[in-house]
């Protein structure tokens, strides 16, 4: 009775858990949903022009707390400012998002992208090119 006791329990157990729902994803396969509030990779916007919307105030990188964009401020012959050279460090971004609020223009953006794997280190940094081109993937 002392074994056969304990090997009940533990085919009881065994087969409430054969019919629940699993709890692990197979990842590559089936991607996580990923939440509301979730800041992922950024990314710029357009505007009407297919330019970027940023106007080059500079606010996202007075307010980034690990100083992790850099921006060169370039003006054209109208006299609007645009962004000359915009790259954002991801490997020193905390993700908090204080870029995306103080945007007058709501031209850069957290998304929803969380895969981050590349096999070189100079592709972690985030120039214009990508910035825009991550803007394309998400319409």
């Amino acid at each position: 009775m002392k074994v056969i006791l304990p090997l009940l329990k533990g085919l009881r157990l065994t087969f409430s858990r054969i019919f629940t729902k699993p709890i692990t994803y197979q990842y590559p396969e089936k991607k996580h949903k990923v939440p509301e509030r979730w800041r992922g990779i950024h990314y710029f916007k357009k505007n009407e022009a297919g330019e970027t919307a940023c106007v080059a105030c500079g606010l996202c990188v007075k307010v980034c707390p690990n100083q992790c964009i850099t921006l060169e401020i370039g003006e054209k012959f109208d006299g609007k400012r645009y962004p000359l050279k915009y790259e954002i460090d991801p490997w020193r971004c905390i993700y908090c998002g204080f870029c995306q609020d103080a945007c007058p223009v709501n031209a850069i953006n957290l998304g929803e992208d969380y895969e981050q794997a590349h096999y070189r280190k100079e592709d972690f940094v985030l120039d214009m090119k990508k910035l825009l081109a991550m803007y394309e993937d998400k319409k």
